[in-house]
């Protein structure tokens, strides 16, 4: 598991977070994401492609890219309403896993695993579309 870095290429030309090729899956607190990152690593994912976000993490580093996103321009996206959910569950103290995942395969494989535990919201980043992992 690696300590969570905003980089420039997780952001839209707007600057709000979009990390293609990503899986941000939220849990209701520490002990079921850090359990989840464990039976993740059980089953073979190694935790280099990974991080684990705090509630801090996501309100003081994730949030804040919404910024300038209600500014009118042409946009089909909803990013900006994806972090504003990330948001609002942060401030009630829930953890995230950011764990890159390219392919559906991957996804799936990861998703697996996930399942078993109490996901609050789960989204995968792929080109243009944001993918809603469980419902």
């Amino acid at each position: 598991m690696k300590a969570f870095e905003l980089e420039s290429n997780m952001l839209t030309m707007r600057g709000v977070f979009y990390p293609t090729g990503y899986m941000f899956v939220m849990f209701p607190g520490e002990a079921q994401a850090r359990a989840a990152e464990r039976a993740l690593e059980e089953s073979g994912n190694t935790g280099e492609w990974s991080s684990l976000l705090t509630p801090q993490d996501i309100l003081q580093k994730i949030a804040r890219t919404v910024g300038n996103a209600d500014v009118p321009l042409p946009s089909a996206g909803t990013e900006a309403d994806t972090v504003r959910q990330f948001a609002q569950l942060a401030s009630q103290g829930h953890y995230a896993l950011m764990i890159h995942a390219p392919s559906a395969e991957q996804t799936e494989r990861i998703m697996a695993v996930l399942r078993k535990f109490p996901v609050s919201y789960a989204q995968k980043y792929r080109h243009l579309v944001i993918e809603d992992l469980v419902e």
